[in-house]
């Protein structure tokens, strides 16, 4: 399958190199360049495009502002080029609230210094958003129905090395139904309540989080792919937002009710338990993982350290990462939520544990946040 781009940037070197990039690959084609946000919601109504990349700084019409029009008239995935600062980090969350679904560093030097590495990386991601859902809305769920679960499950695989290569699955048949399966006001006590996520993430969280009272009573921790430089301004924003407290966490910091720690960017996190109390470390990232944070990474140390006592909650994002770290909270005893499809951006992690059988109750995004006000005491 070709995907169509369209290149929106107004720089001429810019647009030049990245078409000759994607173009070179075989399974792209670039259907149309714009020098500015207005051009290109004009060309993406005119020429319909799978895939608009977008820069955030141009004439005319800046890239946020183009995002939100294109969304309004005619959906197609975004993948917003950003810079790796701090003000580059507050802008693409913008872009990303606005719609785009996706970003990758302006810099190439920044996503990979070997030419042929910088072209897979492009490639992939390109044709991995080319299969994504824009603006994914949620609604309300249908009646309760059991989860079923597959007679046997499948067998664990490794976190990818490859960024991009885990691309979305063709859905499981039958769709488990999207509700909880706990009668309403039934609630359990968790030490703590993990949520795992990559591409889609940002709005995602901000959808989930925002829905949660100053005294939710159990602390949580945060894992969303994101480059360093990027976690501190997102982990900011949250909390700007939320009624509950968000920051970015810190080694040694001390798990509490009300509190959401974000894991961050470019590190690992685990979590100890120090007396009943949750601790967390925060560790080099390891080179043999892709994900810095990995939310397999994670979910395994809660698995250890509060064994039977974690719900852990994985929403939309690309490839696999967290079912491998499910499986062994779900091993242990705890309970395990996943977003369904219909509201994911990229059905990928949440697929992956739902088909392996581990999934507790899937949710709709938007029944995601009140279900943890209403099953978490």
């Amino acid at each position: 399958m070709t995907v169509s781009v369209l290149v929106v940037d107004d720089s001429g070197f810019f647009r030049k190199r990245l078409t000759e990039i994607l173009t070179a690959s075989g399974q792209i084609k670039v259907v149309g360049v714009a020098t500015n946000g207005r051009e290109g919601v004009e060309l993406a109504e005119k020429l319909r495009p799978d895939v608009i990349t977008m820069d955030y700084e141009m004439p005319v019409m800046d890239g946020i502002s183009a995002v939100r029009e294109i969304m309004k008239r005619h959906p197609v995935p975004v993948l917003m080029f950003s810079s790796l600062t701090y003000e580059g980090a507050r802008v693409t969350l913008d872009a990303l609230e606005a719609g785009a679904v996706d970003f990758l560093p302006k810099n190439f030097e920044e996503i990979a210094r070997d030419s042929s590495q910088l072209q897979k990386i492009l490639i992939d991601r390109i044709m991995d958003v080319a299969g994504s859902r824009p603006g994914a809305k949620s609604a309300p769920s249908p009646a309760a129905a059991p989860v079923p679960r597959p007679a046997a499950e499948q067998r664990a695989t490794p976190v990818s090395p490859h960024p991009g290569r885990d691309k979305p699955r063709p859905a499981p048949e039958p769709q488990p139904t999207a509700r909880h399966t706990s009668r309403r006001g039934a609630a359990k006590h968790y030490s703590v309540v993990a949520i795992g996520t990559s591409t889609g993430g940002p709005v995602a969280l901000q959808r989930v989080l925002t829905a949660l009272p100053a005294g939710f009573p159990a602390p949580l921790v945060l894992i969303q792919h994101m480059p360093a430089s990027f976690t501190p301004a997102f982990a900011e924003r949250l909390n700007t937002l939320c009624q509950i407290e968000v920051r970015q966490a810190a080694d040694g910091d001390m798990l509490k009710p009300g509190l959401a720690l974000l894991a961050p960017g470019g590190k690992q996190m685990m979590i100890e338990n120090r007396g009943g109390q949750g601790r967390i470390r925060i560790l080099p990232g390891d080179d043999r993982l892709n994900y810095k944070p990995c939310v397999d990474v994670t979910f395994g140390s809660l698995a250890r350290s509060f064994p039977g006592k974690t719900l852990g909650v994985i929403l939309t994002g690309m490839g696999s990462d967290g079912k491998e770290g499910c499986r062994m909270m779900k091993q242990s005893g705890s309970d395990i939520w996943s977003q369904d499809e219909k509201t994911s951006v990229i059905y990928g992690m949440p697929m992956a544990v739902a088909r392996a059988g581990l999934s507790t109750e899937i949710l709709a995004l938007d029944d995601i946040g009140p279900r943890l006000v209403e099953g978490v005491s």
